[in-house]
């Protein structure tokens, strides 16, 4: 992902009037698990429609896993800026093999929300939050790099709960970084926190919800649907606007549960796709049960759009949909990508994204590449802010809005994992259609023709030098210029 500071060169300089912004996030939903990006198997028709009206992002990018995806959303910085690398309580090996990952992200890492509360925006934060950690005082406390993994209570444990709700944890919560309310956000990547966890009967999906960030209401039943009624109940007492409404639902990560009985027939008789592998093979269960998930997804952002049709807001709002790392294993399937979640490969990394703006932007699918790190420049310009001045490493989309832009065509997107989850550690530069691995403990060299070759099957290293060695030497420098940090054993070299 690049590091271009948000002042930097951009294809357009109009400037719009403040927008209402609405910020979509789905967990673990692949790219292809969405119909406009070819899915037979999971029925996505409110989406599908609103691809029809939107900018549909076709290479969109985030990292492989939530944390270092949601920590570069928030802050419009590389993950290693601070430090997260991956799901702290996924990492394996030892501190030679690892950097370890923080968890909290510290109050000198500005979030989109804060400058966006200066400029007039009333914002609501739901969902999955993930940038603070369960014991955020020790973590903060600790000396970096760390020597051990950090931990998370079992399910089950809720000690942490009362400190979290202190003035002292608060500050790295949603109502301490710039929203005036937070439904359901805490440090934890799942809603299973009841005892049992993903065995649960409710799984944390199922009222009553057993997170200690959601007050119960009588009408409880799903929690994709609560917090969808939630953002709604906060737009119509902000609709003068101009809103943010931060939706990060938890769907559709495991664990996996059927929303209904209905649904769930629907599915398991279902035809699967042989294309993508989706509803077929000994996971065909947790695929039906993953289908209603989605479904239900699909559902909720329907009442979005229909609330914004019958106040007459849709003119003026933006509706942005993404996911913040590939498919996961098992519950879903593409054979026409590479790797699934933890997987730097295409499958991992490559996520279903569109940007809906009735008369402001053009319908259209592109193919430049956009990553996780323009959204915050994206909503700095939407908001009409040019006064900023903090550590940017993305481009704003709104220059793509009207027609593409050789911006985006042209700007090399890095990754550094420097945690060991799916595979070791690595950088990776992707530019223009290439895309080069650098395996850290090792030295070992993958290159790829994303164009000719979207399953990353075929190694163009030994057989392309010249080109692998120019992406390499590019990417050493973008390492070197940033001070990237490698882990110990890596036997590469800024």
């Amino acid at each position: 992902m690049c590091s271009t500071i948000i002042s930097a060169v951009s294809c357009s300089e109009s400037v719009q009037e403040k927008p209402n912004i609405i910020f979509i996030l789905a967990d673990d939903l692949g790219y292809a698990d969405v119909g406009f990006n070819g899915s037979k198997y999971y029925e996505t028709p409110a989406l599908d429609n609103l691809a029809k009206q939107s900018l549909i992002l076709d290479q969109s990018y985030m990292y492989p896993t939530c944390s270092p995806s949601r920590t570069a959303i928030f802050t419009g910085q590389q993950s290693f800026r601070t430090g997260v690398y991956t799901v702290p309580v996924l990492e394996s090996g030892t501190d030679q093999e690892n950097i370890f990952s923080r968890w909290t992200v510290g109050k000198d890492f500005p979030i989109y929300a804060e400058p966006l509360a200066k400029a007039g925006y009333k914002s609501i934060h739901l969902g999955k939050w993930h940038i603070v950690g369960p014991y955020p005082e020790e973590e903060l406390a600790k000396t970096f790099p760390l020597t051990e993994k950090l931990t998370q209570p079992e399910p089950g444990d809720y000690s942490w709960v009362a400190k979290h709700k202190t003035d002292e944890i608060k500050q790295f919560y949603p109502e301490g970084r710039g929203f005036m309310k937070n439904v359901g956000g805490t440090f934890r990547g799942d809603p299973a926190f009841e005892e049992g966890g993903y065995k649960s009967e409710t799984g944390g999906y199922r009222a009553p919800f057993s997170n200690p960030f959601i007050e119960a209401k009588a009408d409880d039943e799903w929690l994709t649907d609560r917090l969808t009624s939630d953002a709604i109940e906060f737009m119509d007492q902000n609709k003068k606007g101009p809103f943010f409404v931060n939706l990060d639902f938890y769907a559709v990560h495991r664990p996996i549960k059927s929303r209904n009985p209905e649904l769930y027939e629907k599915y398991i008789n279902k035809e699967g796709d042989t294309i993508t592998g989706q509803g077929i093979g000994k996971y065909k269960e947790i695929m039906a049960g993953y289908a209603t998930m989605v479904e239900s997804l699909d559902q909720n952002v329907q009442r979005i759009v229909d609330y914004l049709d019958k106040n007459d807001l849709r003119k003026n709002t933006i509706i942005i949909f993404s996911s913040d790392n590939g498919y996961n294993g098992r519950q879903s399937s593409n054979n026409l990508m590479r790797g699934s979640k933890g997987y730097i490969y295409e499958g991992g990394i490559r996520v279903p994204g569109l940007i809906n703006w009735p008369g402001k932007v053009v319908a259209r699918r592109t193919s430049e590449p956009v990553t996780l790190l323009d959204y915050f420049p994206t909503f700095l310009k939407l908001a009409g802010i040019n006064d900023f001045k903090g550590q940017l490493d993305g481009n704003s989309m709104t220059d793509l809005f009207e027609k593409d832009c050789d911006l985006f065509a042209d700007r090399p997107l890095f990754w550094q994992l420097s945690s060991v989850y799916k595979h070791g550690t690595c950088s990776v530069i992707r530019k223009k259609q290439y895309k080069l691995i650098q395996f850290l403990a090792t030295g070992e060299l993958e290159l790829y023709d994303l164009l000719k070759d979207p399953m990353e099957s075929y190694n163009l290293a030994s057989e392309n030098p010249d080109l692998a060695n120019e992406l390499l030497s590019e990417l050493v420098a973008w390492r070197k210029a940033n001070q990237v940090p490698l882990p110990p054993n890596s036997v590469v070299s800024n």
